[in-house]
């Protein structure tokens, strides 16, 4: 199965993601903001699937998938969800234009974020 990133500067919303995705038996990796999210992404050619918060210090969600679609990594794969407390309408054209492939608000549902996984997965 999928090895997945979550970044998110609150440990509260990685411990929810990690409940919520633990039974499935994938492979967990966190980042604490957008630089340690990507410097994580560049060494470890597994991820494939990121859970990205939008505000964060040092990098936003938004601002780290431009920079890895930059990169051409998204191209090689990598799947990008955006879980956050926005939903404005320019953010989720910059994140898909980046290559998010969901867009989740929060406060979400377990359930949901495990059939967005299993649907981007694929």
């Amino acid at each position: 199965m999928s090895k997945i990133i979550i970044v998110d500067d609150s440990n509260t919303m990685r411990q929810q993601v990690r409940q919520a995705l633990a039974p499935t038996g994938i492979t967990l990796v966190e980042a604490v903001d957008g630089q340690d999210g990507l410097t994580k992404v560049k060494a470890d050619p597994a991820i494939d699937i990121m859970i990205l918060d939008v505000n964060m210090p040092r990098m936003n969600g938004i601002e780290l998938a431009e920079a890895l679609h930059k990169e051409g990594r998204i191209a090689k794969g990598l799947k990008i969800i955006m879980l956050t407390t926005e939903g404005h309408a320019e953010l989720i054209q910059r994140a898909k234009a980046a290559g998010a492939k969901g867009w989740i608000v929060k406060p979400f549902k377990p359930e949901m974020l495990l059939a967005t996984v299993k649907k981007v997965a694929v």
